[in-house]
This record gives C-alpha cells, structure tokens and sequence, in this order.
C-alpha cells in the first residue's frame, strides 16, 4: 500500500488538468467523431505521459523522435492525403486556385498578431501556420522552427480542423447575405484527359519547388501520394495510401505528439494565447476567402457563390462539405459540394506552398 500512497501523493493539479484535457479530446473522438484517429490517440497520449513517475513518457519519447523529430510522419500523412484527392473540380474551374491562395490570408494575419503578443518570429511563424488548417504542415513548419509549443500547435491545429462545422457557418453568414447564399453555380465538369491528371502533380512539384524550394517536400509528397491514384496502374497501393496508410499514420502521430504534452510544458499562459490566435487563424481564412469571391464576382461573368471562398482553407473535406450544406439549407437545389471540393484541394496545395514560403522568409 505504500507504493500507492507514494502514487497519490505525487499526483499534482497540473496533471489532473492534462487528464481533463486528453479525456475532452477522447470525448471529442468518441461522442462527436472528429477526427478520431488522431484526437483519440492524442488524448490518451496526454494521459500517459502525465501519470506518476512520467507514465509511458520513455516510450511515446522513442516514437517522437522517429516520427516527428525526423518529420516522417508529416511526409508520409501527405502521401495518403494526395491519393484521397481528386483534382478533377479544380482542373474544370482553374479560377478556383485563387479562391485557395485568398483563404490563407489568415496566416500572415496571425503572424502579425503574435508578434503583437510578444512571441519570437520563429515562435509566430510556428503559430500563423495553424492558419493553414493542415495538420501535417504546421507540424513540419514548427518543427522546422524548434519552437518549444509544439504541443499546443498540434492540439489547436487538429482541434480546430475537426471543429470547422462549427467554427466556419457562423462567420460565412455573418460576411454573405442571404441573397448571395442561395446563388447557384452551374457544374459542367470537363473532360480532363488522364494524362493532364498525371502532368498536373507533377508540374506542381516542379513549379512549387521553384517558387517556393522550402515547400517542395511537403508538396513532393502530397503530389505523389495523387500520383499514385492517377496513373490507375497502381491501385492497390493508392488504395493502401488512402485507407491504411493514412489511419495508421495519423494513429501514430497522435501518440508521438504525448511528450510535449507534458503538463510542465503545456499547461503554460502562452498555451491559451495560442489557441486563441489558431482559432483567429481560421476565422480570418474564412472570412478573407468570402471576400475575395466577392471582389473576384465584380469582373467575372459566371459569378461564383461566396461561401466556396470559404471552402479555400485546406481542411479538404469538411470545408466543402460545410459550403455545401449551407447551400442546401438556403436552397435544397443548390449543389455547391464540386465547387467547393475545387477550392478545398486548391486550399490544400496553397497551404503547402504558404508552409514552404513562410519557412523562405523567415527561415
């Protein structure tokens, strides 16, 4: 009994917060199914590694070095994310890549505004890429700067991409009348030849590597990951990249995110800053979106619903989805999900390539 009364009497308050806070975001997983293979492990993650005597610290340390601090994880996270996507809506509306590029104004926003409370330049950079709404990136660029608020960069950024059913609608609406929410968009998809869908990854990584070098591996991986699913002479392994792979890596990433979430370094006043400015991140990518679609309709002919300005973050798909459903809400024939699919994946390269110009600029 005295190795229990040992137990008890080294439990802090620090660590009873770090349990309530695994157990939200395994109550996150469970009872709201967002993003689950990666919230779930991520929330028992915190609990082990906050237990007495470091709980499974030494353990989840092994994996953290070979999955995160090497940056493997992101890398190969990407190859199953570019077989999942079909570029198909981007490439019969081009005009959608803008729609991507305008939506990540809410990272440089928020690097300004985390200057503005006080963090390191490196710090800042780290924190303004949750505006990228991308996991894997914001991984891989804080990683890149050594910041030492890993852990509430990867909570904030996972947390807030499985929140955007609730964190987009609010802000859509209070930018777009009601008008302009029942706008409907014709879809006449062209036929795009197999092989413009096999150049295009691949034309990507070459002008990505270009313009922005810092990016070419985040970009290199994605475009590969679509290359596989494109060339249709490897099936079973775009498949395996879709499913398997993409689970189990996001599995893994969860739990090698525990040993920086130790109580000690995560239970900090800039953890609650950081929170607060991923989420001012995504309100502003949002927001900057709509708006460019509305500036855009002014010399367009075939106007485009704001909402799919929205759909420009990289939280490929629930963005779309979300557009989507609001569509359908204000009028149930309004099928907005193609459109809003195209700015989702072009979010989805721009905010690769903004990951790699913030690393250009600042690194």
């Amino acid at each position: 009994m005295d190795w229990l009364v040992s137990n008890l009497g080294s439990i802090s308050w620090q660590m009873a917060v770090m349990w309530i806070i695994g157990g939200v975001l395994i109550f996150l997983a469970i009872k709201k199914d967002m993003e689950p293979t990666l919230l779930l492990p991520m929330g028992l993650g915190a609990i082990l590694v906050n237990l007495p005597e470091w709980g499974a610290l030494k353990e989840l340390q092994i994996l953290y070095d070979a999955g995160i601090e090497t940056e493997l994880f992101p890398l190969l996270l990407f190859i199953g994310i570019g077989a999942m996507i079909d570029f198909g809506p981007l490439l019969s509306n081009p005009k959608l890549l803008l729609c991507g590029a305008a939506a990540q104004f809410g990272i440089f926003f928020t690097l300004s505004m985390a200057r503005l409370f006080g963090f390191q330049l490196e710090d800042a950079a780290s924190i303004a890429i949750i505006g990228a709404a991308d996991g894997p990136t914001s991984i891989f660029v804080a990683k890149y700067f050594q910041t030492g608020y890993l852990g509430a960069i990867i909570v904030a950024a996972y947390s807030y991409m499985a929140l955007v059913p609730i964190v987009q609608p609010p802000f859509i609406k209070l930018v777009t009348t009601k008008k302009e929410r029942r706008m409907r968009m014709e879809y006449n998809p062209a036929n795009i030849s197999r092989t413009t869908r096999i150049l295009f990854p691949i034309l990507v990584t070459f002008i990505a590597g270009i313009a922005a070098p810092k990016s070419v591996a985040l970009v290199g991986f994605l475009m590969f990951g679509n290359l596989l699913r494109e060339c249709l002479v490897l099936n079973s392994l775009s498949e395996t990249a879709q499913k398997v792979l993409a689970n189990l890596v996001s599995l893994l990433l969860g739990l090698s995110v525990a040993p920086v979430m130790v109580a000690e370094k995560f239970l900090v006043p800039q953890t609650l800053m950081i929170l607060g400015l991923g989420l001012v991140a995504f309100i502003f990518d949002t927001i900057g979106g709509v708006i460019f679609v509305k500036i855009l309709n002014l010399f367009l002919k075939n106007k485009i619903n704001p909402m799919v300005g929205a759909a420009g973050i990289s939280a490929f798909p629930m963005s779309s989805r979300v557009v989507h459903k609001m569509g359908l809400k204000e009028d149930p024939q309004n099928f907005l999900l193609m459109h809003a699919a195209g700015a989702n994946v072009a979010g989805q390269v721009a905010s690769v390539i903004a990951g790699g110009m913030i690393i250009s600029l600042i690194g």
